[in-house]
């Protein structure tokens, strides 16, 4: 089933015309009254899957506060009067389907506005907020927005609407919310983020594809006795995206950084037309339906703009500026397409976007240059909702002494050896968890959650060079995180050369940290 919902999430913009010609022809041969009690039902579905994957956290971050006031000051003070300004300019004779393009305009972004923000190398923790605030103040404003415009040629009851939003968006974020936090309790974060989390943005599209379904056979009849109507809403829908494209990219290219502003665009431009949908059907009876078929045929435009927009993206705002290397070049390997991507059904695959980072191998000598090294692992996994995994290796010194002298000196050790090898390994075990548990309470004061957890330590004896390449290959990590040099003079002296060996002998992407330049002065 996962299968055929994630097909069907990849492929929105064929499904949702598909669901609506589907729709259309039931509605002409069939009497779909009786759909309209499926309304609730699909309408519950359609949202409360996005609830469950909505990261509220975000909201309380800081550091792109521009873009978050210019991108609402756009969604409320600016889209929405657009919208019914077409609306009375194309629909003056028909206020249902004025109402169509006010609700496609007011409940500003989606899950969308940050799956289209990712794709064009974006910031996507200012789209998190963007959603976060856009959906809750969209939900609030929204009946008074629709009284207050269109009260004098609709009768707008706005406790009926106040009402209906409770239980489209309230209900569900509440229940999606207890869902997240009861799965997260049950299974960790970790499995939570890669095997829960993934599947309800599927279980949403079932919704709208259902609710898409049910609002055209609604319409069937009147779309049959006036075909054109289709191209006439067409013309309003594609001059309101076209406006605020050009308007939040201007804005946004001329105020803000280059993520920041491509955040501006998707967080206008991107509405949630799935709660439009659902208020559209739920909230206005019979009449409904007519508001319901413009917006079902805004997905269709909201849905293809976004995707041509990434295209365009570097030539918009240019391309991201990636520094020189420092230090010898590594060794030309073959170039091989990543193993595996991203699970996001909206992942444009090509070489314009970089492989999602889903595992993280974090190698610890337990030096302060790893101490200073963890929180770049904590920083990016959080950011990426990626597993790390800690590895430290403790080096075989007889194996090093033979290799240097010639001569295998393991034989004459033989099983002492390896008793003292399992040992220092136990020994290291014991350490780390020390460590990994007073790293954690340190850095969860500047990072919400740390993904460092105690049950994914390694730790292993032999060569530090062949073993870390070794791990990250067999483990298929996607990135690999470490210092640049030991603590003391003979962990110094090999460990010194174990970066450089690693960058050299890894086909995985190795991040390197160093000591600020004051605690290497200090001798730290």
């Amino acid at each position: 089933m996962w299968k055929y919902l994630s097909l069907i999430n990849k492929n929105l913009i064929i499904a949702i015309p598909v669901m609506m010609i589907l729709g259309f022809f039931f509605g002409i041969i069939f009497q779909p009254a009786f759909l309209k009690n499926l309304i609730i039902p699909f309408t519950f579905l359609m949202v409360y899957p996005m609830m469950v994957t909505l990261k509220i956290r975000k909201v309380f971050e800081g550091g792109d506060m521009k873009a978050q006031v210019l991108t609402q000051c756009i969604n409320f003070g600016i889209v929405p009067f657009i919208a019914f300004g077409f609306g009375i300019l194309f629909f003056k004779d028909q206020p249902y389907m004025a109402l169509g393009l006010l609700l496609a305009g007011l409940v500003p972004t989606s899950g969308m506005t940050i799956s289209w923000t990712g794709f064009a190398k974006g910031n996507v923790e200012a789209a998190v907020k963007m959603t976060v605030v856009g959906l809750t103040f969209g939900s609030v404003a929204t009946p008074f927005y629709v009284k207050f415009l269109m009260g004098a040629t609709l009768e707008v009851n706005i406790l009926s609407v106040m009402k209906q939003i409770a239980v489209i968006v309230f209900i569900p974020m509440i229940a999606g919310f207890l869902t997240q936090q009861g799965l997260m309790k049950k299974y960790g974060i970790k499995e939570f983020q890669q095997r829960w989390a993934p599947r309800f943005p599927a279980i949403s599209t079932l919704g709208v594809v259902g609710i898409v379904f049910i609002a055209i056979a609604l319409k069937a009849k009147g779309i049959a006795s006036s075909p054109r109507m289709i191209l006439y809403i067409l013309i309003p829908l594609s001059l309101i995206y076209t406006i605020n494209y050009v308007f939040s990219t201007a804005l946004g290219k001329s105020l803000l950084p280059r993520g920041d502003a491509i955040a501006l665009v998707y967080g206008s431009v991107m509405r949630n037309l799935s709660i439009a949908l659902a208020i559209a059907i739920n909230a206005f009876g019979p009449e409904g339906s007519s508001a319901a078929l413009v917006i079902a045929i805004a997905y269709i435009i909201q849905v293809q703009s976004a995707a041509w927009y990434v295209k365009f993206t570097d030539r918009i705002f240019g391309e991201i500026l990636v520094p020189e290397p420092s230090g010898p070049p590594a060794p030309e390997k073959e170039v091989r397409p990543p193993e595996k991507l991203s699970d996001d059904p909206f992942f444009v695959h090509g070489g314009a976007i970089v492989p999602d980072i889903r595992k993280i191998l974090y190698v610890t000598d337990l030096s302060e240059t790893a101490r200073y090294a963890v929180r770049y692992a904590c920083s990016i996994g959080n950011k990426y909702e990626a597993e790390v995994t800690v590895l430290h290796v403790v080096p075989d010194m007889l194996e090093e002494f033979s290799s240097g002298a010639g001569i295998d000196l393991t034989e004459r050790f033989g099983k002492k050896w390896d008793e003292f090898n399992a040992k220092s390994i136990d020994m290291a075990k014991e350490t780390i968890r020390m460590r990994i548990q007073e790293t954690s309470e340190q850095i969860t004061k500047e990072i919400p959650y740390c993904p460092l957890a105690q049950g994914n330590i390694l730790v292993e004896a032999g060569n530090p060079v062949a073993r870390i390449a070794s791990v990250a290959e067999e483990g298929n990590y996607d990135l690999v995180i470490m210092g640049t040099h030991g603590h003391g003079k003979l962990e110094g002296a090999i460990m010194g050369s174990v970066a450089g060996g690693v960058i050299s002998r890894c086909s995985k992407p190795v991040l390197v940290v160093r000591l600020p330049h004051e605690e290497v002065r200090n001798g730290k």
